[in-house]
């Protein structure tokens, strides 16, 4: 997978997630489907999928940045 691409999910994902844990957008979703049930469920899944989102996209910007300075200092040698 490109860096660019893991980065870009990293931070999709972290957004969208975060809406969801802070806003209630998933539990009026949730309500006018019809299962508003799965509302008392939500924090175990979404704050553990957060939380991998965003250490996904820390990992990513620190690879991509590490990947970029080795990159530029490859075709300074050459």
């Amino acid at each position: 997978m490109k860096k660019s691409t893991l980065l870009k999910t990293g931070i999709i994902g972290s957004v969208i997630l975060a809406l969801c844990c802070f806003t209630p957008v998933l539990v009026i979703l949730l309500g006018v489907v019809g299962l508003s049930a799965w509302v008392g469920h939500l924090d175990t899944v979404l704050m553990p999928a957060l939380l991998f989102f965003l250490i996904l996209t820390v990992y990513a910007f620190l690879k991509k940045g590490k990947d970029d300075c080795c990159d530029e200092n490859h075709k300074v040698d050459q």
